[in-house]
């Protein structure tokens, strides 16, 4: 036992190791695929004045830069069979539809829980815009949403949330992924407290929907539906930006801790709460796909165990079988002969 540990605990270790250099690694492939991503669609739109197609374009390179970069480390490191599905942690499964879906619902209950208590309160301006080019550039963004969510679920949990499974736990995994998102949203000049504490809780969210499926479906369909209802539906900002609202077009005026000011509702108090409350709904409401996709696989294993019978026991058969009577041949009373051929026919009477 002791030469076990003690050659099991390195491997272990130096596997941790990896798993984390893998995590950093595929942050930084991310980055520099973000980079290359968006200057490549401005190129492409500039070159064929198709500005309003660069959102869409910028997110399909983007989850073609991670393909490669993520396929080429799960290769080098050899940490099992890799498929573009595997990759992209979009696994094929039965339930992938109503997955997505469930997501899309919580995603747009958050937004519509989000959004309600301003228009009580009366503090939604809403303009909408009819013009034939609103419509066209609402199909753009309704495309380029749902490549760009798929592109930030596939770079963040896809890939590297599962590598920092590997290294430190799901418990630490989730943590630490809530802070370095939550840092990385703080760089920004618009961010405020409070819109990183929301981007903290809905990186929770988004994490404890991967850890309830094993899969991208849900966390995708939930980052959708909550991004896109927000700006294509109620036309307000999303995380600062109103590029995406086209024939909705809102402006929220009101306390900060409702509306969130220019920031839109991803920096109001009031959001934060809806987002807490939506862990726990997404927790009750994946309790299925947690039995069928993340319980621990039962394997048979252990040494198989012959155990010698107890001396008394053994004692015990010698001395019945010493003290058995030998065994006793019973002759039979009528000769072999009237067994095999009968009884001989009575002799004939006088």
């Amino acid at each position: 036992m002791p030469q076990f540990a003690s050659t099991s605990t390195p491997n272990r270790k130096l596997r941790r190791s990896l798993q984390f250099a893998l995590f950093i690694a595929s942050l930084l492939w991310f980055t520099l695929s973000e980079a290359l991503a968006g200057r490549a669609a401005r190129g492409l739109t500039n070159r064929f004045d198709i500005e309003d197609a660069r959102p869409l374009l910028s997110g399909l390179f983007l989850i073609f830069l991670l393909l490669v970069g993520f396929t080429l480390l799960a290769s080098m490191s050899r940490i099992g069979r890799v498929t573009l599905r595997s990759a992209l942690g979009l696994p094929k499964r039965l339930t992938s539809g109503r997955e997505w879906l469930l997501g899309a619902a919580i995603g747009w209950g958050i937004a519509v829980a989000s959004v309600l208590p301003m228009a009580l309160a009366r503090a939604l301006h809403v303009r909408f815009w009819t013009d034939h080019r609103a419509f066209g550039l609402l199909g753009w963004h309704v495309a380029a949403l749902l490549f760009s969510t798929l592109a930030l679920e596939v770079a963040l949990r896809g890939f590297a949330f599962r590598r920092l499974i590997e290294a430190v736990g799901a418990g630490w995994a989730t943590a630490l992924m809530a802070i370095l998102l939550g840092i990385a949203h703080g760089i920004s000049p618009d961010s405020t407290g409070i819109s990183i504490l929301v981007t903290m809780i809905g990186s929770v969210l988004l994490s404890v929907a991967w850890l309830r499926t094993h899969g991208l479906w849900l966390p995708w369909g939930l980052h959708f539906a909550w991004s896109g209802s927000l700006a294509l539906i109620f036309g307000l900002p999303v995380r600062g930006v109103s590029t995406f609202s086209s024939v909705v077009q809102t402006r929220a005026i009101g306390s900060a801790w409702l509306t969130g000011d220019d920031f839109g509702p991803e920096g109001a108090l009031f959001t934060a709460v809806v987002v807490l409350v939506a862990i726990v709904i997404l927790v009750k409401t994946t309790d299925d796909y947690a039995w069928d996709y993340t319980r621990p696989e039962l394997v048979a294993a252990g040494y198989e165990v012959n155990p010698d019978s107890p001396a008394e026991h053994v004692a015990m058969e010698r001395d019945a079988a010493a003290r058995a009577p030998s065994l006793v041949q019973i002759l039979p009373t009528t000769s072999e002969a009237i067994s095999v051929d009968g009884y001989p026919p009575p002799p004939p009477r006088p």
